[in-house]
């Protein structure tokens, strides 16, 4: 959870008297993922660690072991559970980090469906299983609204400055900022950057387009 979070653009919400944290990618699904993951994992596969990879448009999160025999992705949907490990799945019970046995993959769908994001995959890869959680598009995050921290600011300014001499596109601005992991480049600065009106996409009809780029938005370009 500390690497996501890492990874995530996090603004502020200041409807209520206190300040509440309000991140771009969904971590409460995320939880029980990563929860479902760690019970769920074939431990005897040695050598082949549980993964977390952060892409462009989704998050996967990957351990060892398949389904159990007679298991479905649908059963798993209406809460039927096989345990593998029941001395692990016990401990998590008893920390209140499993509320009850196969709730966790129906509130991944739940959570899903209430944040408005596409279905959340199963996927059997090999030997191991794969649970893909897509991303909003990336033009409409619209929680992030009323305040970034002081670092991302910083990281906007880097990434207005390089486009100064015209529009790039994600690989050019990342040999420009001196950036190699894109996610990072992603969440903390075209992200935010695009939220706050300050850059658009020179293709703005087809976010997902090979040659897409980004510039200053006429606004900020004509100051």
């Amino acid at each position: 959870m500390l690497f996501l979070k890492k990874h995530a653009m996090r603004g502020a919400d200041f409807s209520e008297v206190r300040r509440k944290d309000v991140w771009s990618i969904p971590l409460t699904l995320l939880r029980e993922a990563v929860i479902n993951a760690l019970v769920h994992t074939d431990y005897s596969q040695r050598g082949a660690p549980i993964r977390i990879a952060f892409f462009d448009d989704r998050i996967e999160i990957e351990n060892p072991g398949i389904l159990l025999p007679g298991m479905t992705v649908e059963d798993m949907r209406l809460g039927v559970s096989k345990i593998r490990n029941h001395v692990i799945a016990r401990v998590f019970r008893e920390l209140n980090l499993i509320e009850q046995w196969g709730s966790g993959v129906r509130r991944i769908y739940s959570e899903a469906l209430a944040l408005g994001l596409p279905e959340p995959q199963f996927l059997e890869v090999g030997m191991r299983l794969r649970v893909v959680v897509r991303f909003a598009e990336l033009v409409a995050v619209n929680q992030v609204t009323e305040q970034v921290t002081e670092q991302v600011t910083e990281q906007v300014e880097r990434l207005l400055t390089c486009l100064q001499d015209g529009p790039l596109s994600v690989r050019e601005a990342l040999e420009r900022l001196q950036l190699k992991h894109r996610p990072t480049f992603l969440s903390s600065y075209l992200q935010p950057a695009l939220v706050s009106g300050l850059v658009e996409m020179t293709q703005p009809d087809s976010p997902s387009s090979p040659t897409q780029k980004y510039r200053l938005a006429k606004r900020r370009s004509a100051s």
